[in-house]
């Protein structure tokens, strides 16, 4: 994809549904009991993964353009599929769906592309084996492919690690089927999707700041799910919008879940000039148009309890600060090492080519904002949030951008290109 420098950025845009909630209301509405509708579901590529899996598992799943319509079978509804459960690239898919598969009365293999089998997925096999489900893979269940055999599960309360959703959700949804509580206390609080979403089809959590118990769960019920529009996939036009001189951009129906808003947080702090307009709760979701100008960014330093509300964003947050005023500190973000790349070699890497001025710590990196990329050519390492990001960096770039594997966006922002281009002058 080649990239070109422009004057401003001007007009609406609407993203594309949110990932989380997208993979959320096919997985509960096929443990639902009836139909669920889960309308401007994201028709990406990890999302379609988990529609996929459920398939096999032998739930009657219908697309229709941006709704989807699942013929829920009950908590007990799945039956084994003929073949290994291939989630491609969605850690979300995976993680998930081995607390459901861990409780059921057949055995599952589940695998993924070639990022997914370097992912680490002890962090999930650890918890569920203490509560008695058998998993197996490589390097004794570190490493995908792994084999589930299912097994009657027992409730536990689990100390996390790491502030992980994927994690607390794998645990959460075993625990609907384990006898007694099943309780997650995290380091700090990650996106709650999971604990909204079930609550909405009818099983509410008790939730006490970063701990987060369920009970045995006898029932959910069917529901319609509006999807909002995906912050993370906002955040790339919050970013151009604020570092592009004479721009305004509004960003329709996005979900500005308190979890998932440290981008805005961040934004803010950095001086970006962001209004909420029209806030509204839809299907337990908060929602709001953004409206984002452009402004005069200074820096900041970004750690601690934000992280996991930002964890996503941080390698657009990267772009902002080489436009900030002085230098950002981004720290505690170790976890970028094990997403869909490393996302802090990658960042700096690749902003580095374009003449940024970023060195990379073992938790994070150090931005000096200068105002100034240059063009160049760029690996995105097929992972989208990297290849988003560069096109942003692109934008304000001297000379011209490419963008090798560019179309990655296609795991979670198939539409994206063509997008930034109708609001570029």
């Amino acid at each position: 994809m080649r990239i070109q420098p422009i004057k401003k950025l001007e007009g609406s845009v609407t993203v594309p549904g949110d990932k989380s909630i997208s993979h959320r209301g096919i997985m509960l509405g096929s443990l639902a009991e009836g139909t669920t509708i889960v309308r401007d579901f994201l028709p990406a590529a990890d999302c379609l993964s988990t529609i996929s899996c459920f398939r096999q598992l032998g739930i009657a799943i219908q697309q229709d353009g941006q709704d989807v319509i699942v013929q829920g079978k009950g908590l007990r509804g799945l039956s084994q599929p003929k073949t290994t459960l291939d989630v491609g690239n969605s850690g979300t898919t995976f993680r998930l769906m081995s607390g459901i598969l861990s409780a059921q009365a057949f055995d599952t293999a589940l695998t993924g592309d070639a990022s997914i089998q370097k992912r680490p997925m002890d962090r999930i096999v650890k918890p569920l084996r203490l509560m008695g489900a058998q998993l197996d893979g490589k390097e004794d269940g570190k490493f995908a492919p792994i084999h589930i055999k299912g097994q009657s599960l027992k409730s536990i309360t689990y100390k996390s690690p790491v502030a992980s959703a994927q994690v607390k959700s794998s645990i959460l949804l075993a625990g609907l089927y384990a006898n007694g509580e099943t309780t997650v206390i995290e380091p700090n609080k990650s996106r709650d999707h999971t604990e909204r979403m079930l609550a909405y089809f009818g099983h509410p959590l008790e939730i006490d700041g970063k701990k987060v118990t369920t009970t045995t769960c006898n029932e959910l019920y069917s529901r319609e799910v509006i999807v909002p529009g995906d912050i993370s996939s906002a955040a790339y036009f919050l970013v151009a919008g604020s570092i592009t001189p004479n721009s305004e951009i509004l960003i329709k129906n996005v979900g500005i879940n308190p979890t998932r808003t440290g981008i805005l947080d961040v934004l803010k702090a950095m001086g970006a000039d962001i209004n909420y307009l029209n806030q509204r709760s839809v299907s337990g979701e908060p929602v709001a148009d953004l409206q984002v100008k452009s402004s005069t960014l200074k820096s900041t330093i970004i750690g601690g309890e934000v992280i996991p509300r930002l964890i996503d964003e941080i390698p657009v947050i990267a772009v902002a600060a080489c436009f900030a005023e002085g230098k950002t500190i981004i720290k505690d973000a170790a976890e970028l090492k094990v997403k869909e790349s490393n996302r802090i070699a990658t960042v700096v890497s690749e902003l580095s080519k374009m003449g940024a001025e970023v060195i990379e710590t073992e938790d994070g990196m150090v931005i000096t904002g200068t105002g100034y990329l240059n063009g160049a050519k760029v690996e995105s390492f097929h992972d989208h949030r990297i290849a988003m990001s560069l096109a942003v960096a692109g934008l304000l770039a001297e000379g011209e951008t490419w963008i090798n594997n560019s179309d990655s966006v296609r795991i979670s922002y198939p539409q994206f290109y063509d997008d930034l281009k109708k609001l570029t002058f």
